[in-house]
């Protein structure tokens, strides 16, 4: 199995920045691509971004495209996400997923327990 543990969350200010961390363990073989996922209170959860195994490759969600960076680095078994320029509308629980690389979060086996993101006004 496979275990994912989000650290970084917390309270942020409009318009500044957060960076998120997961490190994932156990057997890390059964996974290729780490993705981040978001829930806001009330919303279904929502893709934010995704790199491909070797972290040469990564995609984004059109909501955090251009001030966004997912990286990974494989010696540790991380994976991170820097936001910049946040708004209140980047409120949510951050997940990190592994899988496959996909957009859809069915084509995640692991996930983290989340970390809470608060973005004040």
């Amino acid at each position: 199995q496979v275990q994912l543990v989000e650290s970084g969350g917390g309270l942020v200010q409009a318009g500044g920045s957060l960076r998120l961390s997961c490190t994932a363990s156990g057997r890390t073989s059964l996974f290729s691509a780490l993705g981040w996922f978001r829930q806001a209170p009330g919303k279904e959860r929502e893709y934010v971004a995704v790199i491909s195994s070797n972290g040469r490759v990564a995609s984004y969600a059109d909501s955090v495209k251009g001030r966004s960076t997912i990286s990974r680095d494989n010696a540790k078994n991380a994976v991170y996400l820097q936001m910049n320029s946040v708004t209140p509308e980047d409120t949510a629980v951050y997940y990190c997923a592994a899988g496959v690389f996909d957009s859809d979060p069915v084509k995640y086996d692991y996930w983290g327990q989340g970390t809470q993101v608060t973005v004040s006004s």
